[in-house]
């Protein structure tokens, strides 16, 4: 199977392409939550995540303190994104397994964000005199 052409663009950068793959399984999710909470709740969960994903797009693009800056700022998107998700889960609008695949996946990208972190924190540090 070959890879889709927006994603080959990111094959160097897994965390875009688990964070694609996670807005396409929590997208059609979203349905089945209740029409009542689909302006509040539902809105608030996909703008952190889509959030999130601009984040990483803008800090791609900066380089230095900027991209740190902005991969802090996506961390804390990020957070948001896990807060509704356990909200979700506690009103049973996610299955079990269905939430237990949303936190791996988050906790995934996490983990690439922290590592992309760290790898600019140590060269910004390492570009100073």
């Amino acid at each position: 199977m070959s890879e889709q052409p927006e994603r080959a663009h990111f094959a160097g950068m897994p965390i875009f392409t688990k964070t694609l793959d996670f807005l396409e399984w929590l997208i059609p999710r979203t349905n089945d939550f209740p029409r009542l909470h689909r302006q509040t709740i539902t809105r608030r969960l996909l703008d952190a995540a889509l959030d999130f994903l601009d984040l990483l797009l803008d800090a791609n693009n900066q380089r230095g303190d900027k991209r740190l800056d902005g991969l802090r700022t996506a961390d804390g998107k990020l957070d948001r994104v896990r807060h509704y998700l356990r909200l979700t889960q506690s009103l049973r609008w996610l299955t079990p397994g269905q939430y237990q695949h949303a936190s791996r996946a988050v906790t995934e990208i996490g983990r690439l964000l922290g590592g992309w972190i760290k790898a600019t924190q140590s060269q910004i540090e390492s570009s100073k005199p």
